[in-house]
């Protein structure tokens, strides 16, 4: 498996497989900064099937995308939902991939049950609204769409197929 993984890398691939968590993020951002200081103009090949996960680790991964200087080309495989929605739109214009069989899904950001006091309710009620703002910011920046639009789309989970997600402006066009 390991022989496996450094091809992949030797030929700049990196994979996102499953939720977007702090672990798999430090890897991508890892593998990110270092596919990009050995070739800064060679194009890294992002690869996403994930059913989402935690917005800050998301940012992490979006924010290291945005700042390097090796374009990032990014291809949907199975599905990009929740926060790997946003990372898969921000791919490298003109060079965000889907496959026919895959899907995507934007919402807005949730909070995951926990017991909290009201003021702490209150606190993570603020950083919610905060997530929303800034994912409908960026998405409707990468679809080159409207702050209302995504956020209209937002009031449900909004599932695409790959036709429909080319069309709303998340991809640019079909993979494989």
């Amino acid at each position: 498996m390991q022989q496996v993984m450094n091809k992949n890398l030797e030929q700049r691939k990196i994979f996102l497989w499953g939720a977007v968590e702090e672990d798999n993020a430090r890897v991508l951002v890892e593998q990110l900064c270092y596919l990009s200081a050995i070739d800064p103009v060679a194009p890294i090949h992002f690869y996403i099937n994930s059913p989402g996960g935690m917005v800050t680790a998301g940012n992490a991964i979006h924010d290291m995308m945005q700042s390097l200087p090796a374009p990032v080309y990014t291809y949907c495989l199975g599905q990009a939902a929740s926060m790997a929605a946003t990372l898969l739109s921000a791919g490298e214009k003109g060079h965000r991939y889907i496959y026919p069989l895959a899907e995507v899904m934007i919402h807005q950001p949730s909070m995951g049950g926990f017991r909290a006091r009201m003021w702490e309710i209150e606190i993570h009620a603020r950083q919610i609204a905060k997530a929303k703002e800034m994912t409908a910011r960026i998405l409707a920046a990468n679809c080159g769409t409207t702050v209302d639009r995504i956020k209209e789309d937002f009031d449900k989970d909004y599932w695409m197929d790959a036709q429909e997600a080319i069309a709303y402006g998340i991809v640019d066009r079909m993979a494989g």
